[in-house]
């Protein structure tokens, strides 16, 4: 008997879609991060590798949208073949199933190097991007998330004790968020 065909899609952003990554790849069952992929941190992931048993297959497509760097991307690769469970990346038409061989594990820390590697060259192109834009006073920066009002009204909440996941909820925001207009205060 063999297992199911179980997909895992991965954007970065709640506003990408995620439509074309298996498009036209039979799976029984799918599970969708819109999360980053910089860590493990991403409850889908977590849930997919919950989910899958013994002789069942991961479809990803591409090793970019499983993990960002090339630590994360071995080990889960590991984790899955660990269960027997086989990996397969459908771009880069490779198979992973714990039992491969030298060549195999060196396109999986090749070709996860590559993505790293292309990670770290979009990053930094975006930066010379900003700099350059600040230079022309093009630039800007985000939109704050609060106005001025607001976030002193989000800073005397605070200092009145109301816990700092309250006033995310509260104010539409993170608590990282809140931290952030918390030490700008300061």
């Amino acid at each position: 008997m063999t297992g199911q065909r179980v997909g895992y899609v991965r954007v970065s952003t709640l506003d990408q879609n995620t439509i074309r990554q298996l498009a036209g790849v039979d799976v029984d069952r799918v599970f969708e991060d819109k999360a980053s992929g910089k860590d493990q941190n991403r409850p889908e992931l977590e849930e997919m590798i919950k989910f899958v048993r013994e002789g069942d297959t991961v479809l990803v497509h591409s090793m970019d949208r499983l993990a960002r760097n090339l630590d994360d991307l071995r080990l889960i690769v590991r984790r899955l073949t660990a269960k027997r469970v086989r990996v397969e990346f459908v771009k880069e038409q490779l198979c992973f199933t714990g039992d491969d061989n030298a060549m195999a594990n060196l396109l999986l820390n090749v070709m996860g190097a590559f993505a790293e590697f292309e990670r770290s060259l979009i990053r930094e192109r975006q930066r010379e991007g900003i700099a350059l834009a600040k230079k022309r006073g093009v630039y800007r920066g985000r939109t704050p998330s609060l106005d001025t009002f607001r976030a002193a009204e989000l800073c005397e909440k605070a200092a009145a004790g109301v816990p700092k996941s309250v006033l995310a909820r509260e104010f539409g925001i993170s608590r990282e968020t809140v931290y952030v207009y918390l030490r700008a205060k300061v």
